[in-house]
């Protein structure tokens, strides 16, 4: 796991691509190499910092030059061995043991054919001396980030967009658009970028430069097509082994030279690794998470710490605890600079301290849970959007009766919040409404109209834009499964845009590889294969999983209630935070720009502070936001014009 960079026939590349390097040092504290060579008039050069996790020896080290390839990459290929004995066999001979010489070697032989036979998580740049070409690839399911970004016949490309935006030699517009798509999801959408030049390269594809400027794009894996295969397989009766799915892939994530620990929730999803991945390693580490008791109890918290323990016990894991009562106006403007765009997820900064945690004691790999509820239908919303469909049965008076009532409930007092009141009314806000959009509003931020209320009224077109871009990737399949509709557009969307991207920017803050074993080409073919009666059973989401899981874990911890990798945002709110709120709705940047309206902003903190509504949530990522924002308008690289 790396961090990487380069240029090709941009000017002062040499030093653009040092600058670049340098600014992904957290990525890769042990090592750093660069290379250099022509390009057609001009020069490419290619930039490593290194994380060493499969051979540690300078036989790993990067860029590899070999044969007239040169290769930066960063991720992890967990079929390796097979693909060196492949290799091998046929006349390839290898120097050291990783996988990076494996992956160059793959592409000498096959080329872009390559790509779809690589299982694990991956983004590299791959320059060929003979023809001049520089080749750019991203992962099949975007758990690894490539930033890049054009000007004339010239490229640079990254792993984060900090260090593009840092050395570019111009000014970079902020896309004012992207930033209306980070307040509608909190996050940016992977199809989109906060700076209007740059772009993210799409999972499961690969861009081609050529020395006469030409640039080709392909796409060697597509989720769409992956999900309507699933289907076929469905329908002809197949029932995939989802155990023994989960089992190999979780075997094949533990392949390291170094130390490997476990994100230990105590939630199915990282118990079920965490049990498996213990079969394998005896007292592997794990690390849980708990927050101050105060904090804990006005958030109505779920006590996830006492199933952790038990998993621990059970499968004699060495349980490490942290507790986690953050200086959060310490933390918030430095996960802001670590996660690139707005993200407004605090689970970001769970991540992060956990992985500092297991950086100190000398853990440079840990396995997530990530994924599961994304594939397998776990989340709340998933349950609630197919709630709302009989719901709509409901005779209208009645309905508006309940609706005017729980309306009347107050979400939090004082002392203590109600997480069932936040539920309903949640559930009321979107049970009445169409499929795609009432699966948007299940987990998005606003409606039309309040976010049209919330900024610049220059921007209508851009909510529009927004909005359309949504329901045009929700309908843009052919499977008739509601949940596995739902399934797809979280993996398409929610998934490589937010938990992902938070994932990879906070581990590797903190110097740390985290390895995703649910999301796997060969698990989530599998979870495609399932029918969503299968997936949520009665009440119960992730059910076929929960099924394969009995075999391992008992079931006290595989059925009971979901718990939830977030932070007391409430009870931050309305201490810790709230002078700050107050500062950036009176005289924030984003206010005095135009970018958002004081009033509406206004109007969300009075109802928020009388327990009206509960909008911490949204408060807490216009704070990331503003963060975000001075940062990229500040003068240092960024620029302070803006685009729709």
């Amino acid at each position: 796991m790396c961090g990487i960079a380069g240029t090709y026939r941009w000017p002062d590349g040499k030093i653009v691509t040092d600058r670049l390097t340098d600014t992904l040092a957290h990525r890769g504290p042990d090592g750093a190499g660069r290379y250099s060579h022509p390009a057609g008039d001009g020069e490419v050069h290619l930039g490593h910092r290194r994380l060493a996790v499969i051979d540690l020896s300078e036989t790993g080290a990067q860029p590899m030059v070999s044969g007239g390839l040169a290769l930066t990459y960063n991720g992890e290929l967990y079929n390796a061995p097979e693909l060196r004995a492949e290799l091998a066999a046929a006349g390839v001979r290898f120097s050291g043991t990783s996988d990076t010489e494996v992956l160059l070697e793959a592409w000498r032989r096959w080329g872009t054919d390559c790509l779809p036979r690589l299982r694990g998580m991956f983004a590299f740049g791959i320059f060929d001396e003979r023809t001049g070409d520089l080749v750019l690839a991203r992962d099949q399911l975007g758990i690894k980030p490539l930033f890049l970004l054009r000007r004339g016949e010239g490229l640079v490309f990254a792993s984060e967009l900090k260090a593009l935006a840092a050395v570019t030699g111009g000014p970079l517009e902020v896309d004012r658009a992207a930033l209306v798509a980070s307040l509608l999801y909190y996050w940016v959408p992977d199809s989109r970028c906060a700076f209007r030049e740059a772009e993210k390269l799409p999972p499961g594809s690969w861009l081609r430069c050529r020395a006469d400027g030409s640039v080709r794009r392909g796409r060697f894996w597509n989720l769409k097509d992956v999900a309507a295969e699933g289907r076929e397989r469905a329908r002809a009766g197949e029932r995939p082994d989802i155990a023994a799915v989960v089992e190999e892939s979780a075997r094949r994530h533990l392949l390291s030279d170094v130390p490997v620990a476990t994100f230990l929730s105590g939630g199915l999803d990282s118990s079920y690794l965490t049990a498996l991945a213990a079969r394998d390693r005896p007292g592997i580490p794990a690390y849980t998470i708990g927050f101050r008791a105060e904090d804990a109890r006005f958030e109505a918290m779920p006590d996830d710490l006492r199933y952790a323990r038990r998993v621990a016990e059970r499968f004699g894991v060495d349980l490490r605890e942290i507790e986690i009562a953050p200086d959060v106006l310490d933390l918030l403007p430095r996960m802001t600079y670590h996660l690139d765009e707005p993200i407004g997820d605090p689970a970001a900064i769970n991540t992060f301290l956990i992985c500092s945690a297991a950086r100190e004691a000398g853990v440079k790999v840990l396995l997530s849970g990530m994924g599961a509820d994304e594939l397998f239908a776990g989340y709340r919303k998933h349950l609630a959007n197919l709630l709302a469909l009989r719901y709509q049965r409901v005779p209208r008076p009645l309905r508006r009766g309940v609706s005017a009532a729980v309306d009347r409930l107050p979400v939090a007092t004082s002392r203590r919040g109600y997480r069932s009141v936040r539920f309903a009314k949640r559930f009321l806000s979107f049970a009445d409404l169409p499929e795609e959009t009432a699966f948007r509003r299940s987990y998005t931020m606003y409606d039309r109209d309040e976010l049209l209320a919330l900024v610049d009224p220059d921007l209508a077109g851009a909510v529009g834009d927004v909005l359309t871009e949504h329901a045009d990737t929700y309908r843009d399949n052919e499977l008739d499964d509601f949940v596995n509709r739902m399934c797809l557009g979280d993996a398409r969307m929610f998934l490589p845009g937010l938990n992902l991207a938070y994932t990879d920017r906070s581990s590797m803050a903190a110097s740390t590889e985290v390895r995703v074993p649910y999301v796997d080409v060969e698990v989530v073919k599998a979870a495609f294969a399932v029918p969503g009666d299968r997936k949520i059973v009665g009440r119960q989401g992730k059910a076929v999983l929960k099924e394969a899981a009995t075999s391992v874990l008992p079931r006290e911890i595989v059925y009971r209630p979901k718990g939830l990798f977030s932070a007391p945002l409430r009870a931050w709110m309305s201490r810790d935070l709230a002078p700050l709120v107050r500062e950036v709705v009176n005289d924030g940047e984003l206010v005095r720009s135009g970018f958002l309206r004081r009033d509406a902003l206004t109007r969300m903190v009075a109802e928020d502070a009388a327990g009206q509504r509960d909008f911490s949530k949204h408060l807490w990522h216009v704070l990331t936001l503003e963060y975000w924002y001075r940062d990229a308008t500040s003068g240092s690289g960024q620029s302070t014009r803006h685009t729709a």
